[in-house]
């Protein structure tokens, strides 16, 4: 299967209604549903999504490293459900910003999990740059090479603990959904680090969830980020969700018709802020 990118597609704070009925997205969609329906039904994946929610949400501080996939039911409701959801998301984040790599610069997710973000930003750009997964969980890695398989992304993954992890030079990063499940100390130490691969000419995308309270680092991050030229921003976006995944968010008492999230972005050499 391969995605085709949307070259030079610029879309900047678009709050328009999106309908995802592409081919290749619910191709890939599909997909996902064969793989994790094989041994699990309906029900079981709908409690998983129920659990993870409120693993994320409301008990967020009794959260540990494994426990958001310690069950068949919440790693079907991470790949088969949330996946997507931040896939969508993060694309619209990209166009919005019209979030460039510069030539002959590979793009490094860092905590890749299944490997949508880094996948829904390669995909965007023309041509593709090469695109290396990390992570330190073996389900999520053998997950994430299967997304790039399916998605047709020139693309590795790479077992890594992510607090002993060093970001090589001319290397673009995103980090979605991963900075804020750092240890403070390795957190700080990533803020340095980002900021000083942006001065070198690499782009660097964090995304995070909207909610304040799951993001209290946030605001020292975003003045340091305007300081060195780049930017941070709010997003919703208002969308249709193709069917499966709409009735699976409906199942699960969720309302998935608005994706929001917020992004500090430093364009490097790439492009404009």
């Amino acid at each position: 299967m391969n995605f085709v990118p949307f070259c030079g597609y610029s879309l900047r704070h678009n709050h328009a209604v999106t309908r995802y009925d592409e081919q290749p997205f619910l191709g890939w969609f599909h997909a996902l549903e064969q793989r994790h329906l094989q041994h699990l039904n309906f029900s079981e994946v709908r409690r998983g999504i129920q659990a993870l929610s409120s693993l994320y949400v409301s008990r967020r501080k009794r959260l540990n490293k494994n426990s958001a996939l310690d069950g068949a039911g919440k790693r079907a409701a991470f790949a088969m459900f949330f996946g997507p959801l931040h896939f969508l998301l993060v694309r619209r984040i990209v166009r919005a910003l019209d979030a460039r790599v510069p030539p002959r610069t590979a793009v490094l997710d860092l905590g890749c999990g299944t490997g949508v973000a880094g996948a829904a930003w390669v995909l965007e750009l023309c041509p593709a740059p090469k695109l290396v997964g990390v992570d330190r969980n073996p389900w999520l890695l053998n997950e994430c090479k299967w997304t790039y398989q399916e998605l047709g992304v020139r693309a590795m993954v790479k077992t890594a603990e992510l607090n002993l992890l060093r970001i090589p030079q001319n290397t673009a990063v995103i980090a979605a959904f991963t900075i804020n499940e750092l240890d403070p100390s390795d957190r700080a130490r990533f803020r340095k680090e980002l900021l000083g691969i942006a001065k070198m000419g690499a782009p660097v995308l964090v995304i995070e969830p909207i909610a304040r309270r799951l993001t209290s680092w946030w605001d020292e991050w975003a003045r340091e980020w305007k300081a060195a030229g780049g930017r941070e921003d709010e997003w919703r976006f208002a969308v249709e969700l193709p069917d499966r995944l709409a009735l699976m968010d409906k199942a699960a008492g969720l309302d998935h018709r608005e994706l929001t999230g917020r992004s500090l972005w430093l364009p490097g050499n790439s492009g404009t802020v």
